[in-house]
Protein backbone atom coordinates (compact mmCIF):
# COMPACT_ATOMS: atom_id res chain seq x y z
CA UNK A 1 0.00 0.00 0.00
CA UNK A 2 1.66 3.35 -0.89
CA UNK A 3 2.04 6.14 1.39
CA UNK A 4 -0.80 8.69 -0.62
CA UNK A 5 -2.96 5.75 -0.20
CA UNK A 6 -2.83 4.85 3.61
CA UNK A 7 -2.60 9.10 4.44
CA UNK A 8 -5.91 9.28 2.61
CA UNK A 9 -7.08 6.05 4.36
CA UNK A 10 -6.17 7.79 7.29
CA UNK A 11 -7.95 10.74 6.65
CA UNK A 12 -10.87 9.04 5.36
CA UNK A 13 -10.87 7.32 8.65
CA UNK A 14 -10.77 10.35 10.26
CA UNK A 15 -13.31 11.52 8.09
CA UNK A 16 -15.72 8.99 8.77
CA UNK A 17 -15.14 9.65 12.62
CA UNK A 18 -16.03 12.88 12.46
CA UNK A 19 -19.29 11.99 10.06
CA UNK A 20 -20.09 9.30 12.56
CA UNK A 21 -19.62 11.86 15.32
CA UNK A 22 -22.22 14.03 13.21
CA UNK A 23 -24.78 10.86 12.95
CA UNK A 24 -25.29 9.92 16.20
CA UNK A 25 -26.75 13.94 17.02
CA UNK A 26 -28.64 13.74 13.98
CA UNK A 27 -29.75 10.65 13.63
CA UNK A 28 -31.34 9.87 17.24
CA UNK A 29 -33.94 12.89 17.05
CA UNK A 30 -36.09 10.99 20.29
CA UNK A 31 -33.22 11.48 22.98
CA UNK A 32 -33.26 15.27 22.36
CA UNK A 33 -37.09 15.52 22.11
CA UNK A 34 -37.54 14.01 25.42
CA UNK A 35 -34.70 16.09 26.94
CA UNK A 36 -36.15 19.21 24.89
CA UNK A 37 -39.67 18.22 26.92
CA UNK A 38 -38.24 17.30 30.40
CA UNK A 39 -36.36 20.76 30.10
CA UNK A 40 -39.64 22.50 29.26
CA UNK A 41 -41.69 19.98 31.40
CA UNK A 42 -39.43 21.12 34.76
CA UNK A 43 -40.04 25.17 33.43
CA UNK A 44 -43.69 25.41 33.36
CA UNK A 45 -43.43 23.26 36.77
CA UNK A 46 -41.65 25.73 38.30
CA UNK A 47 -43.56 28.80 37.00
CA UNK A 48 -46.88 27.45 37.57
CA UNK A 49 -45.80 26.73 41.33
CA UNK A 50 -44.48 29.93 41.95
CA UNK A 51 -47.83 31.27 40.59
CA UNK A 52 -49.62 29.04 42.77
CA UNK A 53 -47.75 30.58 45.96
CA UNK A 54 -48.27 34.10 44.69
CA UNK A 55 -51.76 33.48 44.41
CA UNK A 56 -51.94 31.76 47.51
CA UNK A 57 -49.99 34.58 49.31
CA UNK A 58 -52.60 37.40 47.48
CA UNK A 59 -55.67 34.96 48.67
CA UNK A 60 -54.43 34.85 52.26
CA UNK A 61 -53.89 38.59 52.61
CA UNK A 62 -57.40 38.96 51.06
CA UNK A 63 -59.23 36.79 53.38
CA UNK A 64 -57.63 38.29 56.32
CA UNK A 65 -60.04 39.43 58.99
CA UNK A 66 -59.89 42.91 58.75
CA UNK A 67 -61.09 42.88 62.58
CA UNK A 68 -57.94 40.80 63.57
CA UNK A 69 -55.81 43.23 62.19
CA UNK A 70 -53.24 45.08 64.10
CA UNK A 71 -53.89 48.54 62.24
CA UNK A 72 -57.15 48.42 63.64
CA UNK A 73 -57.65 50.12 66.83
CA UNK A 74 -60.44 52.15 68.80
CA UNK A 75 -59.98 55.43 70.50
CA UNK A 76 -61.76 58.31 71.73
CA UNK A 77 -62.16 61.65 69.60
CA UNK A 78 -60.31 64.25 69.67
CA UNK A 79 -60.48 68.39 69.15
CA UNK A 80 -57.87 67.67 66.11
CA UNK A 81 -60.61 65.12 64.60
CA UNK A 82 -63.15 68.25 64.30
CA UNK A 83 -62.99 68.59 60.63
CA UNK A 84 -62.26 65.11 59.41
CA UNK A 85 -65.55 64.14 61.38
CA UNK A 86 -67.76 67.01 60.10
CA UNK A 87 -66.99 65.44 56.30
CA UNK A 88 -67.88 61.93 57.54
CA UNK A 89 -71.00 62.84 59.03
CA UNK A 90 -72.16 65.09 56.17
CA UNK A 91 -71.02 62.04 53.73
CA UNK A 92 -72.90 59.37 55.70
CA UNK A 93 -75.93 61.60 57.35
CA UNK A 94 -79.38 63.46 55.78
CA UNK A 95 -79.27 65.11 59.04
CA UNK A 96 -77.49 68.72 59.31
CA UNK A 97 -76.11 69.09 62.32
CA UNK A 98 -74.84 72.70 63.67
CA UNK A 99 -71.16 73.25 64.39
CA UNK A 100 -71.07 73.70 68.14
CA UNK A 101 -72.43 70.04 67.89
CA UNK A 102 -69.22 68.39 65.98
CA UNK A 103 -67.21 70.92 68.65
CA UNK A 104 -69.16 68.83 71.70
CA UNK A 105 -68.66 65.57 70.53
CA UNK A 106 -64.99 65.62 69.98
CA UNK A 107 -64.32 68.01 73.49
CA UNK A 108 -66.52 67.71 75.74
CA UNK A 109 -65.97 64.30 78.09
CA UNK A 110 -69.74 63.61 78.62
CA UNK A 111 -69.97 62.40 75.25
CA UNK A 112 -68.88 58.75 74.47
CA UNK A 113 -67.19 59.74 71.36
CA UNK A 114 -65.14 56.73 69.65
CA UNK A 115 -63.20 56.60 66.85
CA UNK A 116 -62.33 53.20 64.65
CA UNK A 117 -58.96 53.88 63.01
CA UNK A 118 -57.06 51.65 60.29
CA UNK A 119 -53.86 52.75 59.44
CA UNK A 120 -54.30 56.15 60.98
CA UNK A 121 -56.99 56.92 59.28
CA UNK A 122 -60.88 57.10 61.06
CA UNK A 123 -62.61 54.48 58.50
CA UNK A 124 -65.52 54.53 61.72
CA UNK A 125 -67.37 56.57 64.40
CA UNK A 126 -70.10 55.83 67.21
CA UNK A 127 -71.23 59.06 69.66
CA UNK A 128 -73.26 58.66 72.34
CA UNK A 129 -74.08 60.11 75.43
CA UNK A 130 -75.68 59.15 78.89
CA UNK A 131 -79.11 60.77 80.38
CA UNK A 132 -80.88 61.31 83.16
CA UNK A 133 -83.89 59.23 82.67
CA UNK A 134 -86.15 61.20 84.11
CA UNK A 135 -85.21 64.39 82.29
CA UNK A 136 -85.82 62.74 78.62
CA UNK A 137 -87.89 63.86 75.99
CA UNK A 138 -91.76 63.63 76.19
CA UNK A 139 -91.62 61.23 73.37
CA UNK A 140 -88.67 59.21 75.50
CA UNK A 141 -90.10 59.28 78.72
CA UNK A 142 -92.05 55.78 78.63
CA UNK A 143 -88.88 53.92 77.53
CA UNK A 144 -88.46 52.28 80.84
CA UNK A 145 -90.98 51.61 83.90
CA UNK A 146 -91.30 54.49 86.22
CA UNK A 147 -90.51 52.33 89.10
CA UNK A 148 -87.22 52.86 88.40
CA UNK A 149 -85.89 55.81 91.00
CA UNK A 150 -84.03 58.88 91.09
CA UNK A 151 -80.57 58.36 89.49
CA UNK A 152 -81.65 55.69 86.96
CA UNK A 153 -80.05 56.42 83.51
CA UNK A 154 -80.36 55.43 79.98
CA UNK A 155 -77.38 55.76 76.86
CA UNK A 156 -78.88 57.56 74.08
CA UNK A 157 -76.79 56.81 70.28
CA UNK A 158 -77.11 59.89 68.42
CA UNK A 159 -74.45 58.54 65.82
CA UNK A 160 -73.04 55.69 64.80
CA UNK A 161 -71.18 55.24 61.16
CA UNK A 162 -68.86 53.43 59.05
CA UNK A 163 -67.06 54.38 55.46
CA UNK A 164 -68.29 52.97 52.28
CA UNK A 165 -65.63 51.04 51.15
CA UNK A 166 -64.91 49.56 54.93
CA UNK A 167 -68.51 47.92 55.13
CA UNK A 168 -69.63 44.56 55.67
CA UNK A 169 -66.23 43.98 57.76
CA UNK A 170 -68.13 43.97 61.28
CA UNK A 171 -66.61 46.93 61.92
CA UNK A 172 -70.27 49.02 62.98
CA UNK A 173 -71.14 45.66 65.15
CA UNK A 174 -66.90 46.29 67.13
CA UNK A 175 -67.64 49.45 67.64
CA UNK A 176 -71.18 48.35 69.05
CA UNK A 177 -69.92 45.69 71.09
CA UNK A 178 -67.61 47.48 72.65
CA UNK A 179 -70.14 50.17 73.77
CA UNK A 180 -72.33 47.76 75.29
CA UNK A 181 -69.34 46.49 76.93
CA UNK A 182 -68.82 50.07 78.36
CA UNK A 183 -72.32 50.77 80.23
CA UNK A 184 -72.78 47.04 81.21
CA UNK A 185 -69.63 46.94 83.62
CA UNK A 186 -70.09 47.70 87.11
CA UNK A 187 -68.67 51.23 86.90
CA UNK A 188 -72.27 52.20 85.06
CA UNK A 189 -74.94 50.10 87.02
CA UNK A 190 -77.71 52.56 87.32
CA UNK A 191 -77.65 52.79 83.04
CA UNK A 192 -80.75 50.40 81.95
CA UNK A 193 -80.46 50.74 78.30
CA UNK A 194 -79.85 51.91 75.43
CA UNK A 195 -81.91 53.68 72.90
CA UNK A 196 -81.65 55.57 69.25
CA UNK A 197 -83.96 57.15 67.10
CA UNK A 198 -83.68 56.02 62.94
CA UNK A 199 -85.80 56.74 59.62
CA UNK A 200 -88.17 54.24 58.86
CA UNK A 201 -86.80 54.19 55.40
CA UNK A 202 -83.18 53.37 56.54
CA UNK A 203 -84.00 49.44 55.73
CA UNK A 204 -80.31 48.92 56.39
CA UNK A 205 -80.09 50.42 59.87
CA UNK A 206 -83.23 49.03 61.24
CA UNK A 207 -81.99 45.32 60.24
CA UNK A 208 -78.68 45.92 61.75
CA UNK A 209 -80.13 46.84 65.20
CA UNK A 210 -83.17 44.33 65.28
CA UNK A 211 -80.22 41.52 64.43
CA UNK A 212 -78.20 42.88 67.52
CA UNK A 213 -81.27 42.62 69.72
CA UNK A 214 -83.08 45.92 69.75
CA UNK A 215 -86.44 46.14 69.71
CA UNK A 216 -88.75 49.01 68.34
CA UNK A 217 -90.59 50.80 70.85
CA UNK A 218 -92.40 54.07 69.61
CA UNK A 219 -93.23 54.95 65.69
CA UNK A 220 -92.37 58.78 65.57
CA UNK A 221 -94.68 60.27 62.69
CA UNK A 222 -92.64 63.35 61.03
CA UNK A 223 -89.94 63.32 63.65
CA UNK A 224 -87.15 64.64 61.41
CA UNK A 225 -86.50 67.32 59.33
CA UNK A 226 -84.48 66.66 56.68
CA UNK A 227 -83.90 69.65 53.95
CA UNK A 228 -87.20 71.07 54.62
CA UNK A 229 -89.62 68.22 54.69
CA UNK A 230 -90.82 65.89 57.58
CA UNK A 231 -89.67 62.39 57.85
CA UNK A 232 -91.04 59.70 59.60
CA UNK A 233 -88.73 57.64 62.57
CA UNK A 234 -88.64 55.07 65.03
CA UNK A 235 -87.17 54.71 68.76
CA UNK A 236 -85.67 51.56 69.15
CA UNK A 237 -84.38 50.13 72.75
CA UNK A 238 -81.79 47.52 74.03
CA UNK A 239 -82.34 46.85 77.78
CA UNK A 240 -79.35 46.14 79.93
CA UNK A 241 -78.40 46.25 83.93
CA UNK A 242 -81.98 44.97 84.54
CA UNK A 243 -84.22 47.68 82.57
CA UNK A 244 -87.78 46.84 81.41
CA UNK A 245 -90.19 48.82 79.56
CA UNK A 246 -93.10 49.90 81.67
CA UNK A 247 -95.61 47.00 82.44
CA UNK A 248 -98.99 45.96 81.54
CA UNK A 249 -101.43 43.76 82.96
CA UNK A 250 -100.51 41.13 81.29
CA UNK A 251 -96.93 41.63 81.97
CA UNK A 252 -97.68 41.22 85.60
CA UNK A 253 -99.83 38.11 85.10
CA UNK A 254 -96.67 36.38 83.08
CA UNK A 255 -94.69 37.57 86.18
CA UNK A 256 -96.85 35.87 88.68
CA UNK A 257 -96.72 32.58 86.64
CA UNK A 258 -93.56 32.44 86.42
CA UNK A 259 -93.00 33.10 90.49
CA UNK A 260 -95.87 30.51 90.48
CA UNK A 261 -93.80 28.01 88.84
CA UNK A 262 -90.64 28.80 90.08
CA UNK A 263 -92.07 28.24 93.63
CA UNK A 264 -93.29 25.19 92.45
CA UNK A 265 -96.64 24.62 94.37
CA UNK A 266 -96.75 20.67 94.52
CA UNK A 267 -93.63 20.92 96.17
CA UNK A 268 -94.67 23.37 98.67
CA UNK A 269 -97.64 21.23 99.73
CA UNK A 270 -95.39 18.09 100.15
CA UNK A 271 -93.31 19.59 101.95
CA UNK A 272 -96.51 21.08 104.47
CA UNK A 273 -97.74 17.78 104.43
CA UNK A 274 -94.81 15.94 105.68
CA UNK A 275 -94.05 18.73 108.08
CA UNK A 276 -97.95 18.33 109.67
CA UNK A 277 -97.48 14.20 110.06
CA UNK A 278 -94.11 15.01 111.93
CA UNK A 279 -96.20 17.10 114.51
CA UNK A 280 -98.62 14.59 114.66
CA UNK A 281 -96.66 12.15 114.99
CA UNK A 282 -94.67 13.91 118.11
CA UNK A 283 -98.31 15.16 119.46
CA UNK A 284 -100.22 11.72 119.21
CA UNK A 285 -97.83 10.00 123.08
CA UNK A 286 -98.34 13.20 124.56
CA UNK A 287 -102.40 12.93 123.48
CA UNK A 288 -102.27 9.39 124.51
CA UNK A 289 -101.00 10.20 128.25
CA UNK A 290 -103.43 13.26 128.53
CA UNK A 291 -106.31 10.37 127.50
CA UNK A 292 -105.06 7.69 130.48
CA UNK A 293 -105.00 10.46 132.53
CA UNK A 294 -108.56 11.81 132.34
CA UNK A 295 -109.59 7.64 132.43
CA UNK A 296 -107.73 7.68 135.79
CA UNK A 297 -109.46 10.60 137.13
CA UNK A 298 -113.03 10.03 136.03
CA UNK A 299 -112.80 6.35 136.78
Amino acid sequence: MSPVSSEANSRGGRRHSRIDKHKSSHYYPGERRRRLQKSLLGVAMAQSQSTFYTNLSHSCIVNVPMLNSPDLRLRFLTPHDLDEVKLLCKDWFPIEYPDHWYTEITSNPKFYSVACVYHEQIVGLVVAQIKDYHRLPKEDTEILDRNFGQGTQIVYILSLGVREVYRKHGIASFMLENLLAHFTSMDHAEVRGVYLHVLTTNSQALSFYENRGFKPHRFLPYYYNIKGKRKDGFTYVLYINGGHPPWTAIDYLIQCCQMIVLLNPWKLTKNAIRKLNLAWYHLTPRLRQIAQNSTAVFS
